[in-house]
């Protein structure tokens, strides 16, 4: 299994339609959320990891202070794309700020998977901070022996 991971914009030579999915990611993500859950400036590089066990591939991001209503996943032509958005916390009116370093504002991290996956059965939970996941893998049948069975033709009428 080799995997890419790339910042969204710089999936150059992907169709068309992955762009389009991010679009509608936004657009979702725009109209379910309220005033309060948005970033309206700013950009998010959350850290992920990808790892590979003998039955899944696992994707984890950190996500602190990201709520679930506040995430998509989706998966289409071996990308798996995640976007998000991280609202600043409230503040108290006029504060003095003396080190800022956390990130606010949306994000997209993409990764490119290579392998059979039962996508079906794939799953991401939320915890802790952390969004995890899961790609059940799909047994590779690659040079394995596979029955065709062999049945009776039918008569047809004639």
């Amino acid at each position: 299994m080799r995997a890419a991971v790339a910042e969204f914009s710089f999936l150059s030579g992907e169709s068309g339609a992955l762009t389009d999915d991010l679009r509608e990611l936004f657009a979702d993500l725009s109209a379910s959320l309220g005033p309060e859950q948005h970033a309206y400036s700013g950009e998010c590089h959350p850290a992920l990891d990808v790892v590979e066990t003998t039955d899944a591939v696992e994707i984890v991001m950190d996500v602190a202070g990201v709520p679930s209503k506040s995430l998509r996943v989706l998966f289409r032509n071996n990308i798996l794309v995640v976007a998000g958005e991280k609202a600043p916390a409230p503040v108290a009116p006029a504060p003095t700020f003396h080190l800022i370093e956390r990130e606010f504002g949306r994000f997209a991290r993409a990764v490119r998977l290579s392998g059979a996956f039962e996508v079906a059965q794939a799953h991401a939970t939320l915890g802790a901070g952390e969004l995890r996941i899961v790609l059940p893998k799909r047994p590779d049948r690659r040079g394995r022996p596979q029955p065709i069975p062999v049945e009776p033709r039918s008569r047809r009428p004639a």
